[in-house]
């Protein structure tokens, strides 16, 4: 069994200097996070966490979850924990970057910003080089297309192949990019599995019925995004 207080291994990283972010907008941001273009690369996004967010989110919790600490409430010594998966460092211990970056954002660990520490990714950019609009966005305005279908499909059959875990399947935590012969999705958040089942990875058979319920689901969202029937999400769940 791996080791897990090893060192991942990541994509190589070109700096480690204090990266000015002081006269930058956020080109996306959510409820606990911020993504920026790196000032010294258009190809790469830092993303730096909104510590009072944090803060609002503990304050929420029940007194027995405060007790777990605030780490866990920190998306991006989430997101590196979910890069130190054993599916994803296998393909990089075995020099398969192809697999392990296909249909994720190339990651680089983290680096300091004039706004605190950020982690350091691939941005992904489309063939006229703006950067590619999330799954969310192309579904609402061009409908779930064949080509867009076909792209869906692809990136499915991504996940049982390497066996990355996922936590639940966003259509907005996804981008679609054109720079291929046919769309391709990257998964820019949600990576990775909650701790539990995280740990369970080791048992055999168990990652492929873990990510069979993610697709599930994720089939049953996209119905929800192209529904015309005015219920919430958790409405529509119910009755399905």
């Amino acid at each position: 069994m791996k080791n897990h207080t090893e060192t991942p291994r990541f994509a190589s990283q070109k700096t480690k200097k204090m990266l000015n972010l002081s006269n930058q907008q956020p080109f996306a941001q959510g409820s606990n996070r911020k993504c920026y273009t790196h000032p010294l690369d258009p190809n790469r996004c830092l993303k730096v966490i909104r510590p009072q967010n944090i803060a609002a989110r503990f304050e929420r919790q029940s007194p027995a979850k405060r007790l777990l600490g605030k780490k866990r409430l920190n998306d991006n010594a989430q997101e590196i924990r979910a890069h130190h998966q054993r599916a994803i460092q296998q393909c990089l211990e075995q020099n398969d970057e192809g697999s392990a970056w296909a249909h994720l954002p190339k990651f680089y660990g983290s680096v300091q910003t004039s706004l605190g520490k950020a982690n350091e990714s691939e941005l992904i950019r489309c063939a006229d080089g703006n950067i590619a609009p999330t799954l969310e966005r192309l579904i609402k305005e061009q409908g779930l297309t064949p080509e867009l279908h076909q792209g869906i499909e692809e990136f499915l059959s991504w996940m049982r192949q390497t066996k990355i875990l996922t936590r639940n399947l966003l259509p907005h935590n996804l981008v679609v990019s054109d720079r291929f012969d046919h769309p391709r999705l990257f998964l820019v958040d949600g990576l990775g599995a909650p701790t539990i089942p995280q740990a369970l990875d080791f048992v055999p058979g168990w990652s492929s019925r873990y990510i069979s319920r993610k697709i599930e689901r994720f089939r049953k969202r996209l119905a929800w995004e192209q529904s015309n029937e005015g219920l919430s999400w958790e409405d529509f769940q119910a009755l399905r």
